[in-house]
């Protein structure tokens, strides 16, 4: 009998996931874990390995959305038939499992050797490639060992076209498209999530400056003192540790409502949004409120570090109570963050600029940044929501409080 290859499940909370691609072709004879199929879920990302050797046989074609358990493909020992026709699982309900199905190949394609040889590519990447007219050599892979992934190859086409474009007069009053990309994957689950979170809650958004002298120079100070053991303190850790502590104070803010239920937690689980080259994630620093400052470095530095390269972990972005997101080094003042369902909170945060503040009726100029907080109207009200937003106001201009 065949070993079966299923779609893994990751966290209690998964409800389905995506055969993003394929990293070994369908025929192909594959080790004991190599690289099969990449998972993409609402949360993480990850690479699923073959846990015995044999040839290769796709049942779900890449882009597939089936649920945890469903059977995605089969490894078939060495030596045994491998039928024409793949038998399709039942689930335990008793219907098929609805999959994509993949024309039987026609033979075993070896598997993409390493730098040296053939060019190592995904097969979905050589076939995308192909219908693009891209040279793979062409090409710098980011996938796992810089496998060339389905993902480059049409980020390359894109270029590509762009230039070509650009060389070319188009038809007078009639729009020329660069590329036409499917809403898929990240993109799909942020548009999803948005939607719902606009849709499903009663946002609104206060703005309120905070003066930044004393956390500049605070900022200073620690990067001198923790040069040597290369730990470099941000204004975003700074904001997390400020609003980590004001949701201790405020625990109105630091709650969910979920089935008609609100939840205040007593741990505030920060999440931190970070930026993607095809969205964002939103990884979490868990019991911010009893960090040191210094540990929030560390451990933002890590997780943002790990999100980019595409290793976060399921335990790394569950769990999160409230969220701050920063498009200062965009040189944006001031935004109106969207919630991240379900929490009642959401922290945004402008550039560092030049600002007035007021000393005896006396203007001075001040270094400053725009807090902007968006807030759900059904778990909290105007007033609870601005004292928080002052109390991280109040920590950031008394920045040495971040220190005890």
């Amino acid at each position: 009998m065949p070993t079966e290859i299923p779609l893994v499940k990751v966290g209690m909370t998964m409800h389905e996931g995506t055969v993003e691609e394929w990293y070994a072709a369908d025929g192909e004879r594959v080790e004991a874990g190599a690289l099969l199929y990449r998972l993409e879920t609402e949360k993480v990302n990850l690479d699923v390995d073959a846990e015995q050797p044999g040839v290769v046989r796709h049942l779900a074609a890449a882009g597939s959305v089936l649920r945890p358990g469903d059977i995605v493909g089969y490894i078939y020992a060495d030596g045994e038939a491998i039928p024409d026709v793949l038998p399709t699982p039942q689930r335990e309900s008793g219907d098929a499992a609805p999959v994509t199905p993949v024309a039987p190949a026609p033979s075993a394609e070896p598997a993409p050797p390493r730098p040296g040889g053939r060019i190592a590519a995904s097969p979905v990447a050589r076939k995308r490639a192909a219908e693009l007219g891209i040279e793979l050599a062409s090409i710098t892979g980011t996938g796992p060992r810089g496998r060339i992934t389905k993902e480059d190859v049409e980020a390359a086409a894109t270029a590509t076209s762009a230039d070509e474009a650009a060389a070319q007069p188009s038809a007078a009053n009639e729009p020329q498209a660069a590329a036409t990309l499917p809403l898929r994957g990240m993109r799909r689950t942020i548009a999803e999530r948005m939607h719902t979170s606009l849709r499903d809650s009663a946002q609104l958004t206060m703005h309120m400056p905070a003066n930044m002298d004393e956390a500049v120079k605070l900022r200073r100070d620690l990067l001198a003192e923790w040069a040597p053991e290369e730990v470099r303190v941000t204004y975003t850790d700074l904001i997390i540790a400020a609003a980590a502590r004001a949701l201790a104070e405020h625990p109105t803010m630091n709650a969910m409502l979920q089935d008609g239920v609100i939840t205040r937690f007593a741990a505030a689980h920060v999440g931190v949004a970070v930026a993607l080259a095809d969205g964002l994630i939103v990884p979490v620093i868990k019991n911010a409120q009893a960090k040191s400052l210094r540990a929030i470095a560390v451990e933002s530095a890590k997780l943002a570090a790990r999100a980019r390269d595409g290793a976060l972990t399921l335990a790394d972005v569950e769990g999160g109570t409230f969220t701050v997101t920063s498009l200062g080094m965009y040189g944006v003042d001031g935004f109106t963050p969207i919630l991240n369902p379900p929490q009642a909170g959401i922290l945004g945060v402008g550039q560092l600029r030049e600002g007035v503040r007021w000393e005896a009726e006396t203007p001075r100029r001040a270094r400053q940044i725009t807090l902007s907080l968006t807030w759900d109207h059904r778990v909290l009200d105007g007033a609870p929501a601005a004292e928080f937003l002052a109390a991280v106001r109040d920590r950031l201009e008394a920045p040495f409080r971040l220190l005890v």
